[in-house]
């Protein structure tokens, strides 16, 4: 049967309070609204950088597109010049003359058809850039909020943390000279009860379980010696007889 003072089981109660307090410290670590808005804005990130890809995508391969339009257009051009040039010197005959204005005829249909295709190129990829300036305007919003989530979540955390190491602090002066079985059994059943090692006994409620108890185990409870640890019948935790209010 464990045994400890009685103060010092009253003084486990204060323990108790420091360590529900870390708890939900840590609750609020876990769950901070901060952490839920970056899970949705990651989400929303990685949809869109599928789209963000393939427009990447289309515009560069519409770029080495309009790159090589550009010049066939000029490879035509030059040719073009060159038949000219030799027209203008007059050192043509008639029959090359002739030969030279006929090309440079199919050149300029030649030059008309190409140039429409380059025109062509040129909006398709005008209207890629524009859609991937809207999908990168938009990517950056979202990275942003992002980021800002994520200070926000930092400045949290950072505040937390110092809460916790404060009552760490406190709590290790708190369990200082407690009789140490008496700690060893109340973090065992911590452990194993959700956090809550200890509660006390007020009136016929154990404040553990919030359930109240028989009457033969409230006599037992209430008629143990004071260094006899009791331990609630229904929940199993250490059960902390406090003393009753005096009436008025």
């Amino acid at each position: 049967m464990t045994t400890a003072p009685p103060e010092d089981q009253l003084r486990l109660l204060e323990v108790q309070a420091l360590d529900t307090r870390a708890q939900q410290l840590a609750h609020q670590r876990r769950t901070h609204p901060a952490l839920a808005r970056i899970a949705e804005l990651e989400k929303q990130i990685a949809d869109l950088h599928g789209s963000l890809v393939d427009s990447r995508t289309a515009v560069s391969d519409l770029e080495r597109e309009l790159a090589k339009a550009e010049a066939d257009v000029e490879q035509v051009r030059a040719r073009a010049a060159r038949d000219q040039q030799r027209l203008d010197n007059g050192a043509l005959g008639a029959k090359d003359a002739q030969a030279v204005s006929s090309e440079l005829e199919s050149l300029a249909r030649r030059q008309a058809t190409l140039e429409d295709a380059e025109i062509e190129v040129m909006e398709r990829l005008e209207a890629h850039q524009d859609a991937l300036a809207k999908v990168e305007a938009a990517h950056a919003e979202l990275d942003a909020a992002r980021r800002a989530a994520e200070e926000e979540r930092d400045a949290a955390w950072a505040q937390i943390d110092a809460q916790a190491q404060a009552l760490a602090a406190e709590r290790a002066t708190a369990v200082e000279g407690l009789d140490p079985g008496l700690v060893a059994l109340y973090d065992r059943l911590r452990g194993q009860l959700g956090g809550l090692g200890a509660a006390a006994l007020r009136g016929t409620r154990c404040e553990g379980c919030r359930l109240e108890l028989n009457p033969g185990d409230l006599a037992a409870a209430r008629t143990a010696a004071p260094e006899q640890v009791v331990r609630c019948e229904e929940c199993g935790r250490i059960l902390v007889r406090v003393p009753e209010p005096s009436a008025a």
